[in-house]
């Protein structure tokens, strides 16, 4: 990864009728990494997709993708980048190969041939190269979806939440690919709701409602994260949470499965065993049965709640309690 941008974004708004989509959102891509917009659903992410690939024109800021304006040189940005969004649109009734060659020929791509085997390889649908797509299993579909967007040899790939709906063993074949291509040089601009996916960014920008909450590393996220953080699991699970929340101290806990994060913001990280010694003594003396308690590494999803928390109305730059 090396200092050249080749998506620079600044102060982006863009609005649909009076809903403003996105809210002076800035950031850049750096050739190289794997970038990640990160939020849920009506965060904006799609929006800011189509307006950096030319498809929707900003209302506000600027946006330059590969070194050009996406929408008035549109044309030449083609070339260059790879799009695959939520629904790519395959055809059923053509082959995988026969979905490749049409790709092709529609990015102008000469002696293609070669370079469809080399991506089969990679996306091991070798096998599978005369089955009809509307045959195909969801992860292999989106495999070949990203064979047909890599055809023309971009240097920017964009995707739109490839993994919605993919199955976790394909959503696993899948991220490696991803990976592999970074390691090989493409730069990757994507969207996801999954935290999981997005540790696996160089850096992630957390996005609620269109507005930039947070851009970093993900490992410098968390390490930024004040305070410690105690992973714990007790029954009944319910009333336990319901003690920990009304202890001194605790400004949040969230609930993952039988795990509780119990966020303790003014105890620093040295004296999270003693926080965490503390917290089981009083639940042990509650009557609760505590099968494990321990201090833990904030996720990036304790991260992004917290940053949710810290900017929501009213709470003046503090976590807001449940």
């Amino acid at each position: 990864m090396n200092g050249e941008r080749l998506v620079e974004v600044a102060g982006l708004v863009r609005r649909y009728g009076a809903l403003t989509a996105v809210d002076g959102l800035s950031f850049d891509v750096r050739r190289g990494e794997m970038f990640g917009l990160i939020g849920p659903d009506g965060a904006g992410k799609t929006t800011t997709l189509r307006v950096v690939l030319g498809l929707l024109a900003p209302h506000g800021g600027s946006v330059r993708t590969c070194g050009l304006d996406p929408l008035q040189q549109r044309r030449a940005l083609s070339s260059r980048i790879g799009y695959l969004s939520q629904r790519f649109s395959l055809y059923g009734d053509l082959s995988v190969d026969e979905n490749i060659a049409f790709f092709a020929d529609i990015h102008g791509v000469a002696h293609w041939q070669v370079r469809r085997d080399e991506l089969l390889e990679m996306v091991r649908m070798t096998p599978f190269r005369k089955r009809l797509v509307a045959r195909l299993s969801g992860g292999m579909k989106q495999k070949l979806a990203l064979a047909c967007t890599l055809i023309h040899t971009p240097e920017l790939l964009v995707l739109d939440e490839p993994t919605t709906g993919v199955d976790p063993v394909s959503r696993r074949d899948f991220w490696r690919l991803l990976s592999r291509l970074q390691r090989e040089g493409l730069t990757l601009l994507l969207t996801t709701p999954y935290l999981d996916e997005a540790e696996r960014c160089q850096r992630v920008a957390l996005l609620d409602h269109g507005r930039l909450l947070t851009l970093d590393a993900p490992d410098a996220l968390r390490a930024a994260e004040p305070g410690s953080m105690i992973e714990v699991v007790a029954r009944p699970r319910r009333d336990a949470v319901a003690l920990l929340r009304g202890r001194p101290g605790v400004t949040d806990v969230e609930v993952f499965g039988e795990r509780a994060h119990v966020h303790l913001p003014a105890v620093p990280r040295e004296r999270a065993e003693a926080a965490a010694g503390e917290l089981q003594q009083a639940l042990a003396a509650a009557g609760f049965a505590v099968d494990l308690i321990r201090p833990t590494t904030p996720s990036l999803e304790d991260v992004f709640i917290a940053r949710l928390r810290a900017s929501a109305p009213g709470s003046e730059g503090q976590e807001a309690r449940p």
